[in-house]
């Protein structure tokens, strides 16, 4: 049966402002929390990014709800063998109750240090790398590496999660479906494609979670939702490998300028029609989706947990 859980953007919202949305979302009926790992926002009018794990620490003593980065980095800004550390701490805060969902990544966040941005396949071949350093680092035992891209030297995590700790890979693409299928214990996409979500069961993903998320714009007004919608979340209309390659925020405002108004109305869910949200959502369970998490876009968080407490959530769950 599939989950519903709420989708904390690190992006549009300072840190205490996360906190208050997932003490909101457990009482809306929320079951699950998702967060993004983002060293600069997308754009100016989103205009924050706090370090996530420092978020994740608050969260696990604000809330009851498992965690998942969707998604973090853990091969150019951070280190693999930093990034086990946050996960485990992370794990360890929660009880338990953390994934870490992690991807190639986008030079928007990584290019900070001022190196190349690689290749899609060299970025796919560094984040297998990174994942099997993870993972034995997990296991609290001391851990020296010699790889391709990574050198880890004596290194041992004192504070290991004491169970498992899920790794779910994020794909956009049939390519990077199979690296998930392979290397993750579960698979990451924002759209509901069953076809992806096949290509990941077909390479090893069978029995394994399939996670996603959508951002929506409930309010009373359609006009002003899709407006807000325009202005701080365009480039979720980008198309291609944009995301991927552009290094800085600026870039994506001068590349949102062919996201028009009307793209908006026409893709994004805007406005308090409860049918079109529900069935915004339910397209990710008919795809074969275990955990969808939503996020409300703009200031009205409010307005937008006590209909989905009300109106959305009962439906799904029906």
């Amino acid at each position: 049966m599939t989950e519903y859980g709420y989708f904390l953007s690190c992006e549009e919202f300072t840190p205490a402002e996360l906190i208050d949305q997932a003490r909101q979302a457990q009482q809306a009926g929320f079951t699950r929390l998702a967060i993004s790992d983002h060293f600069h926002p997308w754009n100016d009018a989103q205009g924050n990014s706090a370090f996530v794990w420092s978020v994740i620490g608050a969260l696990s003593q604000a809330v009851g709800l498992p965690v998942t980065t969707l998604v973090t980095c853990p091969t150019v800004r951070l280190h693999p063998a930093v990034t086990a550390q946050a996960a485990a701490t992370s794990s360890v805060l929660l009880g338990g109750r953390f994934a870490l969902g992690v991807g190639t990544g986008e030079a928007l966040n990584e290019h900070v240090h001022g190196g190349a941005w690689p290749s899609f396949e060299a970025r796919a071949e560094m984040l297998e790398e990174a994942v099997e350093v993870m993972r034995r680092l997990f296991t609290g035992e001391q851990v020296s590496h010699r790889g391709r891209h990574y050198t880890v030297d004596n290194a041992r995590l004192y504070t290991a999660p004491a169970g498992q700790l899920p790794i779910y890979v994020s794909a956009f693409g049939p390519k990077a479906a199979e690296l998930a299928g392979r290397i993750g214990d579960g698979f990451v996409t924002m759209t509901p494609d069953a076809d992806l979500v096949g290509a990941f069961r077909e390479s090893g993903g069978a029995g394994k979670k399939v996670v996603g998320g959508v951002k929506v714009c409930w309010s009373s007004n359609r006009d002003q939702a899709v407006d807000a919608v325009h202005r701080l979340w365009p480039t979720e209309l980008l198309p291609g490998e944009l995301a991927q390659v552009l290094p800085t925020p600026a870039h994506f405002e001068q590349a949102s300028q062919l996201v028009t108004r009307e793209m908006v109305a026409d893709e994004v869910t805007c406005g308090d029609e409860v049918e079109e949200h529900v069935e915004t959502v339910r397209a990710y369970t008919r795809a074969g989706f275990d955990e969808v998490y939503v996020g409300q876009i703009g200031p009205d968080q409010e307005v937008f947990f006590d209909a989905y407490r009300e109106l959305v959530l009962p439906a799904l769950q029906r």
